[in-house]
Parts: structure tokens; sequence; C-alpha cells
């Protein structure tokens, strides 16, 4: 179902609306496999193995990481105010 933006940013939107950075770094998993794992490791500049890791639950990736990462997928996080 993480086939077309639209869906990749609500799903993402939820996610972090809950939180939680380990949800996060899941969710940023699940969109990374749907897309192809080694296609995103490329683009964000990193090797498969250590995009695994990065996003791995209890994982404490850098802010830059997870940035390249979501500029990889396509995805943009945005302030609003609550």
């Amino acid at each position: 179902y993480l086939d077309d933006g639209d869906a990749i940013a609500e799903y993402m939107t939820a996610v972090l609306e809950a939180g939680d950075p380990d949800l996060l770094l899941l969710a940023l998993g699940d969109v990374a496999r749907a897309k192809g794992m080694d296609q995103v490791a490329r683009e964000a500049g990193q090797r498969r193995e250590s995009l695994c890791k990065a996003l791995a639950p209890g994982a404490k990736p850098r802010f830059e990481t997870v940035m390249k990462v979501a500029r990889a997928l396509g995805i943009k996080f945005v302030a609003q105010p609550v």
C-alpha cells in the first residue's frame, strides 16, 4: 500500500503524531523496503547494511542520517503549530 506519495505521507504523518522514535525508524524502514532498500541506501549515501542497522528498533541514527533517508524516500518533514 506504500506505492504512492500520498499513501506514504499519510502513513508517515500518523507515525510522527505518535511521537515514538522507534516507530518512526520502523516506518522509515517500511517505506524504504517498499521503494527498494538498495536504491534508497544509494540515494541516501549509505551502504544497505548500514541503512538497515540505522532503521532498526532501538538504533540511534544521527539526525543527518534520518534526513538523508527521508529525502531519498521523497519525504519532507513539516512543522505545524499544535
